[in-house]
């Protein structure tokens, strides 16, 4: 039986390392998962390392970061629907006796309940550690209940995926990037320089940048009631001018997290080949070395997603 599990801690912001901590006490249903890679969210772990995450329930140090990972469950105890030797994509765990595990999947061992795992194709490799991303992108992408995003604010993992969903469901996006080195790698979109662009009757627009200053931006490029979704994590807040949105009509929502249907359509995609997760992953880090992986997960602008590999501690 799998007792203890070497994971990555932030003890407090700016301080991380690997541990060895203590599985919790087991409770009916849950499962051991061995995990084979985790990702690094430049993101929501981002600010967990900076400290500058927004306050919210079970938001504490130390803590087990990641929520994107996958394994192969080893011990299934009382599972129904998984056995032994089953490969499953982790979106985190709490798992954890000495830490918290508000995402917790950053780990070489993770218990949680039967029903968070999602059982993956072998095909999909190291990549189906982008899984909680594409859905995450999905539900973005659906938030409106209308119609599909014309423009995307920004090229990083989530935008690329956001805009190969769109593709897959037979829009046609424009995306926006300001820096050079990401605009590359576009398949069946285009992604331009906003200063190239001179469209100003935008139905939808879907911003993931982040930027809390962006609105002032993009609400001049809506057409009249056109809608702004943000999928970003701002962490400053996000304001913007009254009358330009007033004239519009323009109209504003939040993307949040990813729900059951979001994954089971994009698991649908993948499997219908009208979505692609390669070229995401762009560099692979061994957990001994996690600061280093960290650093540059947060500060190259080449790397698009970071995964640390378990099988080679």
């Amino acid at each position: 039986m799998v007792t203890q599990s070497d994971a990555i801690v932030f003890d407090q912001p700016r301080q991380l390392g690997i541990k060895r901590l203590a599985l919790a006490a087991r409770q009916p249903g849950d499962v051991v998962v061995e995990i084979e890679a985790s990702g690094i969210s430049t993101g929501t772990e981002r600010l967990l390392w900076s400290g500058e995450m927004p306050a919210f329930p079970g938001m504490g140090y130390p803590l087990v970061p990641g929520y994107e990972a996958v394994g192969q469950v080893v011990d299934a105890g009382e599972a129904r629907r998984l056995k032994a030797g089953d490969r499953v994509f982790v979106p985190g765990s709490n798992g954890f006796a000495g830490a918290r595990g508000l995402f917790g999947a950053s780990a070489s061992h993770v218990q949680l309940p039967e029903g968070r795992l999602v059982p993956v194709a072998e095909f999909l490799g190291n990549e189906a550690v982008l899984l909680a991303l594409a859905a995450t992108a999905h539900h973005a992408v659906r938030a409106s209940g209308r119609d599909l995003p014309e423009l995307i604010v920004g090229h990083g993992a989530l935008g690329r995926l956001a805009a190969r969903i769109v593709v897959g469901l037979g829009g046609q996006p424009i995306v926006w990037e300001t820096a050079r080195a990401r605009r590359g790698a576009a398949s069946g979109y285009a992604v331009i320089d906003p200063e190239e662009d001179e469209r100003t009757d935008y139905r939808q627009i879907l911003d993931v940048s982040g930027d809390s200053a962006i609105l002032d931006s993009l609400v001049p490029r809506l057409g009249r009631g056109g809608e702004i979704v943000l999928a970003g994590f701002y962490k400053k807040p996000v304001s913007f001018a009254f009358p330009p949105a007033f004239m519009r009509e323009a109209r504003m929502k939040i993307a949040a997290e990813w729900r059951p249907e979001d994954m089971e359509a994009v698991t649908r995609l993948l499997a219908d080949g009208r979505l692609s997760l390669d070229g995401l992953v762009t560099h692979t880090g061994r957990p001994s070395e996690a600061k280093s992986a960290y650093r540059t997960a947060f500060e190259d602008a080449e790397c698009l997603k970071m995964i640390l590999d378990w099988r080679t501690m």
